[in-house]
């Protein structure tokens, strides 16, 4: 399953994300992946989950976010959650990208069984109608 949590700058997506990541570590019988641009999340998110920094792998553009995510499954067969924070800031403001890079993970996380989420900074009304399908809205 794949969500999107959509929601302009300083709406809290970050704060959502610590929260879910939290819990998911609670009650997953798994490992929890948490993908950030930079490493200011080292003290909010618990030590049980792994904190990757994309700058540390050069991880830029849709498709290289998504190979990496693809590694991640492949690498670990257990991984039941993959939180991705700041997504744009990784990838670049694209929504057509975006919309296919969402396609392609909701196949990769029905077949390794895993939820992935990514936090989106953009207003509701930005987004395509093909997107409003994956998305919760802080």
């Amino acid at each position: 399953m794949v969500t999107l949590l959509i929601g302009k700058k300083g709406t809290g997506k970050t704060k959502k994300l610590i929260s879910l990541a939290n819990e998911a570590v609670a009650t997953s019988n798994g490992n929890v992946v948490v993908i950030e641009k930079g490493a200011k999340l080292t003290f909010d998110v618990t030590h049980k989950a792994r904190l990757i920094d994309t700058d540390q792998y050069e991880v830029q553009g849709y498709d290289v976010l998504y190979g990496f995510i693809c590694g991640i499954c492949a690498g670990n067969y257990d991984v039941t959650d993959i939180f991705v924070d700041s997504t744009f800031k990784i990838c670049g403001k694209d929504f057509a990208l975006l919309d296919d890079l969402a396609k392609k993970l909701s196949v990769l996380a029905e077949k390794a069984e895993t939820k992935i989420t990514l936090l989106i900074s953009a207003d509701e009304s930005e987004l395509p109608e093909d997107l409003k399908g994956f998305c919760q809205y802080i």
